[in-house]
Order: structure tokens, then C-alpha cells, then sequence
């Protein structure tokens, strides 16, 4: 299950979240999430990066803090298919077919 996903970080967005930013022994970490959508964005995406939340926070209903969207830029079709390419969407291409889970695994 090999996928290249492609995105950029908004370094702006995360002075927005800096009690967030976990100091650990190797550097200063940031948790966030990547959502993989069902369906591709009008501008190609897959989905946001966001902050990583709380529970309190999620239940809470608290906005979340986007950093950037997302764009599989190449699978192997095991797990997420890959965006169309500019190119073809103009030409009406649609995204590889997902793969067929072998049914022949011994359990």
C-alpha cells in the first residue's frame, strides 16, 4: 500500500496554534491530521491538513486551523487513487480504477 501524497504547509497558520507545538528530545513537533476525501476538490485536492485536535476541542465543536490541502500525486491502487492531472481533466481522463483485493490470501 504505496502512495505519494503532495502538499504545502502555511508556516503563517501555525503561529495561530503555538501551545500546540510539543517539545521532545529531538525538536519541536506540531501534531496535525491528513484527511484523504472521497472526492477530488475543484482545484484537484483530496483533502486538508489540519491541526491536530482535542477531544474537548472536537466536542466542543471548535474551528479547526488549516495549514494546506492535500493532492495523491501517485499510488500504486491499493489504498487511494491518485488525482487527475491538470492535462487530464481538460481532456476528460478519469483517475485509475482502485485495485482488486486478492481473495487467494492463505488466511
Amino acid at each position: 500500500m504505496a502512495s505519494i501524497i503532495k502538499a504545502s504547509i502555511n508556516l503563517d497558520m501555525i503561529g495561530q496554534a503555538k501551545e500546540k507545538i510539543i517539545v521532545g528530545k529531538k525538536g519541536k513537533y506540531l501534531p496535525i491530521t491528513i484527511t484523504i476525501n472521497d472526492e477530488i476538490d475543484q482545484f484537484g485536492n483530496q483533502g486538508p491538513i489540519t491541526i491536530e485536535q482535542t477531544k474537548e476541542e472536537r466536542e466542543a465543536k471548535a474551528p479547526k486551523v488549516y495549514l494546506s490541502n492535500v493532492k495523491v500525486v501517485w499510488s500504486n491502487g491499493q489504498n487511494v487513487a491518485a488525482a487527475p492531472r491538470m492535462d487530464q481533466q481538460a481532456q476528460g481522463v478519469a483517475p485509475p480504477p482502485a485495485a482488486v483485493p486478492n481473495d487467494d490470501l492463505p488466511f
